[in-house]
This record gives C-alpha cells, sequence and structure tokens, in this order.
C-alpha cells in the first residue's frame, strides 16, 4: 500500500476501509505487525461510553515489533544517525546495537522492581537513551510518559503525581544551542512532592559529578553494564488495548490530561501512516526533526520508523546552532530522503539568508513533509521552491495527540497538493464539517467544526485515571462523533483545509497550549487581579501568546513587573509558554453577567478590530476603546 498510484485507488481503498474496516484493518495488522496470539475481533465500539476496543484478544508486545523480529534479515542495518547539539558528537547505532541496549535497561528496570502496567516518566533530551529508555519499558510492559525537557519542575510533578509513577529516568544535564540545560536539578525539585517515585536512573550526558541519592539513584551506564544482569529480557506478552504510554496534553499547572496510547491499534496506525504517507522505502533514511517528548516524535520518530525496520535521524539540537544551516548540513551528512519537520521551523529558516541552504548538498531530499499546525501558502512555497527545488512533494499533515497519527494528509503521486490545504482524509477517516446548529455543512468552504464519525486505530483510548473527562472533552459535544476542536472547510473538489481551534487552545510552535493554563499561573502573582490569554499571529511561532492583565489596586504598571509575570509563566509551566505581548487593562471587557468577551480580546490581540462585531453586550463599552488604542501588535 506504500504504492498508491492514483486517485481512483485512494478513493476505492478509502471507501473499503470506511464500509468494510474489520477486513481492512485485519489485512493492515497482519502486513504490519507480527502478534504472539491473532485477534478475536477487529473492533468493538460504544460511541456513547467512549468505548474503543481493536483487536481484542489479540497479544504481542511493542518492543518486539521494533526490533527482534528485524534482526534475522537487519542487524546489521543503522537505525538511528545520531547527532549532538555540537556538530562533532555524532554515533550510528544499528538494529543490533539498539537491541542489546534496550534488553540491558529492561534487565535494569525489572532489577529496580518495574513490572508490567507500571508507569516510568522519562525526561531526556534528544539522545540514543530516550528511545531505549521508551523501548525498555514497552518490553517489559511498563507505560512510558515522556515529559518534554522544556516543562519545568512544576509540569513535571503534576505528571508523576498523575499517573502515580514509580521511577524517573532522566540526565545529569542537557545541550541546546551550546547551552547547559540543568535537567536533573528539575528532577530533584520535583521528586520533593512525589512519593509514588521508589527509583530514578541517572544517564550522564554532560558529565556532572553528581552526588547521588544511594537509596534510590543510580547511574544509567554503570547499572547497564552490570555482567551480574541478564543480556537478554523476554518481550512481555501484551493485551493490543494494554496501554503502551501515557502522553499529556498542553503543559496544565491544573490537572493535566494525560492520553492512553496502545499496544495494538496505535502500533498499527504509526507504522502504516509511516510508510504510506511518506511513501518510504526500505533503502531510504528518514529524518523526523521533533522533539520525542511530543506525539509527532513518538510516532515518526521512534514507534512508526522502527517497526518498519527504517533508518532514522535523532538530533539533539537546534536547527539555528551553530548556524542556519544546520538542518541541511545534516541532511546532506546523512543524505536524508525524506524530512518531516514543523511550519515553525520553516518560517524560521526562510527568514535567513538563503546562503545557509545553498552551502549543502540536500539533492538526496525525494520528499518533504510538515505538520503541527496549516502552513500558510507563501512558507509552502518557500519550502517546495528552496528546500525541495521545486521536484519534492510537500506533504502538509494533519492530525492531534489524540489521534496518534495522521488524520488528512496529502499521499505522494496520488493527487495535486494545494498549498495550504491538508488534502483528503487518511484510510478509515470519516469527516464530517458541522455548522453552528450542528447540521452538516451544505455548500463548498463553508466553515464548522470538524469531526469524525468512525473510530479508526489510532485514536486515543482514554484519559490516564479519568475516563469520564475523556468522553466528555472528545464524545459529549457531537453524539456519537469524536469531536477535534478543529474549524476546517472542504472546497469544491473535497481539500481540506483548516481554520484553527474553536476552543480556548493556543497552536505555539505546533504545541497546543490551554490559555486557562497561562492564565491560572499568572494570577498566582500577588498583584495581578485578573488575566486573560488569547492568540495573536506571530511570524515564526504561527501563533503567539497574548496577555491582558488587571493589576490589583494601586499598583504600579512596569516593564519590570511585565518581566516578572513572563518569567512566573516560563517557572510555572516551562519555556514553550513565554508571552509574547502583555497589555496591562483597566478593565476587561465583560458581559453583564460578569464572564469575559474572550472572541474580543482575540480580535484586538489579532489586529482585527474592526471585525468586533456587536459590542452592545459589554457593561463598559468605552473600555474596547481604550484596549483598541493601546493595542500592540508583534513585528515581522
Amino acid at each position: 500500500m506504500a504504492d498508491i498510484k492514483n486517485m481512483e485507488e485512494y478513493e476505492r481503498l478509502h471507501r473499503q476501509s470506511l464500509e468494510d474496516p474489520d477486513t481492512f484493518w485485519a489485512e493492515q495488522a497482519k502486513k504490519y505487525l507480527s502478534w504472539d496470539k491473532a485477534w478475536d475481533v477487529v473492533l468493538r465500539y460504544n460511541a456513547d461510553e467512549a468505548k474503543i476496543e481493536w483487536f481484542g484478544g489479540g497479544v504481542l508486545n511493542a518492543a518486539y515489533n521494533c526490533l527482534d523480529r528485524h534482526l534475522e534479515k537487519h542487524k546489521n542495518k543503522v537505525a538511528y544517525y545520531w547527532e549532538g547539539d555540537a556538530p562533532h558528537e555524532t554515533k550510528v547505532l544499528t538494529y543490533s546495537d539498539l537491541y542489546d541496549k534496550v534488553n540491558k535497561l529492561a534487565a535494569v528496570l525489572k532489577a529496580k522492581g518495574i513490572r508490567k502496567g507500571d508507569r516510568v516518566v522519562i525526561y531526556m533530551p534528544m539522545i540514543i537513551e530516550l528511545p531505549v529508555a521508551m523501548l525498555a519499558c514497552a518490553r517489559i510492559g511498563a507505560v512510558h510518559t515522556v515529559v518534554f525537557v522544556g516543562f519545568s519542575a512544576k509540569a513535571l510533578v503534576n505528571r508523576i503525581w498523575d499517573c502515580g509513577a514509580k521511577m524517573v529516568i532522566t540526565v545529569d544535564g542537557g545541550y541546546r544551542a551550546g547551552r547547559i540545560i540543568p535537567l536533573k536539578k528539575n528532577v530533584d525539585d520535583a521528586l520533593k512532592h512525589c512519593p509514588s517515585v521508589e527509583s530514578v536512573i541517572v544517564f550522564s550526558r554532560i558529565g556532572l559529578k553528581l552526588d547521588l541519592d544511594g537509596s534510590r539513584e543510580i547511574w544509567g551506564h554503570e547499572a547497564m553494564s552490570d555482567k551480574s544482569l541478564p543480556s537478554f529480557v523476554p518481550p512481555e506478552p501484551m493485551n493490543a488495548e494494554d496501554p503502551l504510554f501515557i502522553l499529556y496534553t498542553s503543559a496544565s499547572t491544573r490537572r493535566p490530561k494525560g492520553i492512553v496510547h496502545t499496544h495494538g491499534g496505535y502500533l498499527l496506525y504509526a507504522a502504516m501512516t509511516t510508510r504510506v504517507v511518506f511513501d518510504l522505502q526500505d533503502n531510504e533514511t528518514f529524518w523526523c526533526t521533533a522533539n520525542i517528548g511530543w506525539i509527532s516524535g513518538h510516532t515518526y520518530s521512534v514507534y512508526g520508523p522502527l517497526v518498519n525496520g527504517l533508518t532514522g535521524v535523532l538530533f539533539e539540537g537546534a536547527p539555528c546552532y551553530p548556524d542556519y544551516g544546520r538542518y541541511w548540513e545534516i541532511v546532506a551528512k546523512y543524505k536524508v530522503n525524506k524530512f518531516y519537520t514543523a511550519p515553525t521551523v520553516i518560517r524560521m529558516l526562510a527568514k535567513e539568508d538563503i546562503r545557509y541552504l545553498k552551502e549543502h548538498d540536500i539533492s538526496s531530499l525525494k520528499l518533504l513533509g510538515t505538520g503541527g499546525e496549516p502552513l500558510e501558502p507563501e512558507t509552502w512555497q518557500w519550502y517546495h521552491r528552496h528546500v525541495g527545488r521545486e521536484q519534492c512533494p510537500v506533504i502538509d499533515t494533519y492530525w492531534q495527540i489524540e489521534t496518534g497519527g495522521h488524520i488528512f494528509t496529502p499521499l505522494p503521486g496520488v493527487a495535486p497538493v494545494r498549498p495550504g490545504s491538508c488534502s483528503f482524509p487518511f484510510f478509515g477517516i470519516d469527516p464530517v464539517i458541522l455548522d453552528d446548529t450542528g447540521e452538516e455543512a451544505k455548500y463548498p468552504n463553508q466553515e464548522g467544526v470538524l469531526c469524525i464519525r468512525k473510530p479508526w486505530p489510532g485514536m486515543a483510548r482514554t484519559i490516564y485515571g479519568d475516563h469520564e473527562r475523556f468522553t466528555e472533552s472528545y464524545f459529549s459535544q457531537i453524539p456519537g462523533m469524536y469531536f477535534t476542536a478543529d474549524g476546517a472547510t472542504r472546497d469544491e473538489d473535497g481539500y481540506y483545509w483548516l481554520t484553527g481551534r474553536i476552543d480556548d487552545v493556543i497552536n505555539v510552535s505546533g504545541h497546543s497550549i490551554a490559555t486557562a493554563d497561562i492564565e491560572s499561573a499568572l494570577v498566582l502573582h500577588e498583584q495581578v487581579a485578573e488575566a486573560a490569554v488569547v492568540g495573536c499571529p506571530h511570524p515564526i511561532k504561527g501563533q503567539g501568546i497574548y496577555a491582558f492583565i488587571t493589576l490589583s489596586k494601586d499598583v504600579p504598571r512596569s516593564d519590570d513587573l511585565k518581566k516578572e509575570l513572563t518569567e512566573l509563566v516560563r517557572t510555572e509551566i516551562g519555556p514553550i509558554t513565554t508571552i509574547d505581548i502583555i497589555q496591562w487593562a483597566d478593565v476587561l471587557p465583560k458581559t453583564r453577567s460578569g464572564k469575559i468577551i474572550r472572541h474580543i480580546l482575540d480580535k484586538i490581540a489579532s489586529g482585527k478590530a474592526n471585525e468586533l462585531g456587536d459590542t452592545s453586550a459589554i457593561i463598559e463599552p468605552a473600555v474596547i476603546e481604550k484596549l483598541i488604542k493601546e493595542h500592540v501588535l508583534i513585528e515581522n
């Protein structure tokens, strides 16, 4: 299926995936995965209770599918080219090398008392030990929870608490654009509040001479070299619906939302979308630049490529270090064939001197991908013209942490792409656009909310420890359908276009962040009376963070206070939530019932004051005029 030649073939297969899902997905499950025991039933689904079961009764193991089954033919094949933050640091890891490391760490985990179903938090930079830790957990049936290293100690606490983790795997520190990040310190701060954690494995990345707490902390490399531990750990037989990992949305300062994905359905969907969407061949090198702390890294840097036995690239650093040609240097060095990155990265690199691109031979590239947020046509054209040399198809994908993999995407060679459109639904995806009344959109280009009628294997199964919240978040708004909370349109030729979130979530550099989380952090400051946060246009990040803040009585306004509030949010949540604009507000616009009118603030922050519409419900209309007058634009 990796080579779908035309639109007729795509439409036939897509129709089959909707009309006869049992047959369609059974064929894919046999093709992509190795099973210890075949399933009893392909799909059971109760939309009212948001209960989804794929391949019920089937038994398999994700680590086995990623490693063991490839060894007979591909033990010497490169699994990862690793590139450190500094250009001189590189490693090449074969499938045999990765297999050995995963087994050794799995033995360490078992020796430390980790068993099937236990939760393990992984807080590591983009080094080889990160996928090793994930696969070691999967091998013994433990549930891993990777926390992005840009999140603060407080965000780490919330995740450890929520999943009840027994272990944390981390490093002494990390590098980012030549700077040292003290990750172990964040873990130490977090663990003061996390009694569930019984042990900590620390890998040495930057060579800090730390005094470990001998009662529960050990050095990872030393433990893995212990000759008394077995060099082979049998993969734990896992039911298809057993949790493989929990991944948390946003950077919540409240109770976080732990999305659960499974050994069976998720693994199949990751494998299939990786192979089909990027038309990957066995001899090609694939690079997804996403950090593994996000779902993109889970699906397209770890599970998808490894299940397919492909060669991937892992990069620890930043695209601007030591200069803006770093990505292109890596593409040339490892002869990358298929390249997948975020619009934020493309926008940033497109603003720099074209010489950074021209200095490197990137002629190995055959396909370019992008995902995480809509790619506006102007940036699409730069990507296609300069990086793709007008020869590489640009695959603009749409999906979410909850979907597990791409749910809308062009397929190479199937139909002409349209810059800015995510094209067509992937197999198994049955979309509908609903208007304000809940009726299906009747006309081309009519905007509404995007929903999915039927389940697909990669979709999340629950929110960890709170299935009621899962049902309310994704299945209660439109009974019987999955609610994406994204607006969309469908043009006269059937192409889909995303128009942005319809809830209080903003997309910053491809990362969904709940505005309420930032507001909660801001009002922790004793001088802040009230805060309202919305998104605003940003030339690099897509959306920036715009905060309207009302101070307590008699508190003077100052730039120093703005810096203090910005740092407070970074400390509470992490650098990803750095506020771009703070605008002081005497009063926030409210209805007579006292509710903040957010759509008005959103229009003001976006520079669309002429689109405010009816403001008669506001208690003090003069408030609006002053906010508009003092509005600040982010400069290009």
